[in-house]
């Protein structure tokens, strides 16, 4: 093909689809423009880039490709700097020894060819692709700095950096490329949250991934105001408040996703920090069969929440899982039959055939109240997202002994220490003991990376066999993540839970009513079977399904 270096123009007048009048008016718009000549042609109406498509690919000869739904190694787009690929539209899509697949939408571009085999080194085979297609895959395959830079050079002249020229506005291109590119890289990532947080020369943008926050790339601190203003408009705050925290929420489209992002703003000394939570409503399991409960600690579980009547809490920090695992919960014991109504805040995902109340608390709308309201609704099963105080606590134990199923969550430590905060609240040991048929603890720990994990022994004096309780000659084998492109070099892809179900048998009853300790409770049901977080971590990580480190991370120090 590269000998023949036929002109694009040439070959649709060959193709039958063009004529010599339209080629030159066409080729006057290119002169004027700088746009590429198969762009004006389009934008001329003279012919749609299907067409354009068609001909290169029965003219040269040169075969063509789609890239939706493809995923391109970051390795081998990085082959080519972010500039090039954007200057000449291209995307290299895969590298086999020393032949280079480089998609293009304009494959008669010699000069991109050759550019391309000159910095790479390697021989370019060309192949066609849809310009939308290859403009996606450009920024779904270059990382998140390349793109943040190249735009941030765009937001004021070089003028404006050695100190005159404009600041650039929250509405100008560059700003919302920046904002829609971190988003994007975000949602890609699966991270559940982004910060943006000022320093005193720069701004740093991290994403909470798996649980771990991990640096993404700085910019520089004149981007920031700009920066914090296209996200209040997005999310319909007040640009020109900036003393105050504010709150707001944006709705993205992303992949053919719906995803919610609830969005926070806080002054700092440095300037606002803004956190934005995505919350994507695909991405959450409703399955409670694919949570990562050990089948004996489920069975527990299901004991719990199939009962009439009664309370079920779930409790851990905040970040645990607890409202995925209430959700799967009435995922599950959803029916025509039964009126099932949740008092939440916020309200994260919707669930359908479920009546969910979102606290308002500016308008009086708390638990407490959306509880009491509630009740006169005849529902079977009442889920409350968080019990805060005494008397939302009163209303919901009430609503167990009069016949309802009550679901909601606490912050504690552990299973015992749920019961201990109930009575910390003010509610009788009597009331609790009667009333609260079973609570589960639970912790996220990440997954090892399927594609990197490996068998190691550990060494005699390691953490790992301290943890375990091993002695340093007994023969022992774990598991861990070596890292690579698929994990983000972390060695860790995914999170699962580890569990501590504890049903309120009558023992624990007994000892409930005469005010034991967290720790008398913890021993009575470990007796009675229950199996702690850290022994069904530690399980877990003998299965190599995560590591003894997550374990120790999230189990021991209680992190």
């Amino acid at each position: 093909m590269r000998k023949v270096r036929k002109r694009l123009g040439d070959i649709l007048i060959e193709a039958g689809v063009l004529n010599k009048d339209q080629l030159e008016k066409a080729l006057s718009v290119q002169k004027s423009t700088g746009e590429r000549l198969g762009k004006a042609l389009i934008n001329l109406g003279f012919l749609t880039e299907e067409q354009i498509v068609q001909a290169l690919e029965t003219q040269l000869g040169v075969r063509r490709i789609s890239l939706a739904g493809t995923t391109i190694s970051r390795e081998v787009a990085a082959t080519i700097p972010l500039s090039l690929a954007e200057r000449y539209q291209i995307i290299p899509v895969k590298k086999e020894g020393k032949k280079l697949t480089l998609a293009m939408v304009d494959p008669t571009n010699f000069f991109a060819i050759d550019d391309v085999a000159m910095l790479t080194g390697l021989e370019v085979e060309p192949v066609i692709a849809a310009e939308k297609e290859i403009l996606q895959a450009i920024s779904q395959s270059f990382t998140i700095k390349d793109v943040v830079e190249k735009a941030v050079t765009k937001l004021r002249p070089e003028e404006a950096a050695a100190g005159g020229g404009e600041i650039a506005t929250a509405d100008d291109a560059p700003v919302i490329n920046i904002v829609n590119s971190i988003i994007s890289q975000a949602i890609k990532e699966q991270a559940s949250d982004i910060h943006i947080e000022p320093q005193e020369k720069d701004v740093r943008v991290r994403f909470r991934i798996d649980g771990i926050l991990r640096d993404m790339l700085t910019f520089p601190r004149y981007a920031h105001a700009s920066f914090v203003s296209r996200i209040k408009i997005m999310s319909a705050m007040d640009i020109a408040e900036k003393r105050l925290p504010q709150d707001g929420r944006i709705t993205v489209q992303e992949q053919g996703r719906e995803v919610d992002i609830r969005v926070s703003t806080l002054p700092t000394i440095q300037g606002e920090k803004v956190v934005l939570r995505l919350l994507d409503r695909r991405a959450v399991i409703l399955d409670i069969n694919m949570l990562g409960f050990a089948p004996d600690n489920l069975e527990r579980y299901r004991r719990l929440f199939t009962q009439s009547h009664g309370m079920i809490l779930v409790t851990g920090p905040t970040g645990s899982g607890k409202t995925t695992t209430l959700y799967s919960t009435l995922a599950e014991l959803n029916s025509p039959a039964k009126n099932i109504i949740t008092v939440e805040d916020p309200v994260e995902y919707r669930l359908e055939g479920i009546n969910q109340v979102q606290v308002n608390v500016k308008a009086g709308l708390n638990f407490a109240n959306g509880l009491r309201s509630l009740l006169r609704q005849d529902p079977n099963i009442i889920m409350v997202g968080e019990i805060r105080d005494a008397e939302t606590a009163d209303i919901a134990i009430r609503a167990a002994l009069t016949g309802h199923l009550v679901l909601s969550t606490v912050h504690t430590n552990d299973a015992a220490g749920a019961v201990i905060r109930l009575i910390d609240m003010g509610i009788e040991p009597f009331l609790v003991a009667s009333s609260v048929l079973g609570v589960m603890a639970q912790r996220l720990v990440r997954r090892i990376c399927p594609d990197c994990r490996t068998e190691f022994v550990p060494a005699p004096d390691s953490p790992e066999r301290l943890f375990l309780g091993v002695a340093p000659d007994a023969p022992v084998r774990l598991f861990r993540g070596e890292g690579c492109s698929r994990c983000g070099r972390t060695g860790y892809r995914g999170r699962m839970a580890i569990h501590e179900v504890m049903p309120i048998s009558g023992t624990l009853r007994e000892a409930i009513n005469r005010r034991a300790s967290s720790d008398e409770l913890t021993a009575i049901a470990s007796r009675e079977g229950m199996r702690t977080m850290r022994e069904d971590g530690l399980e877990k990580a003998r299965a190599g399904l995560t590591t003894v480190a997550e374990v120790m991370r999230v189990a021991y120090s209680g992190i």
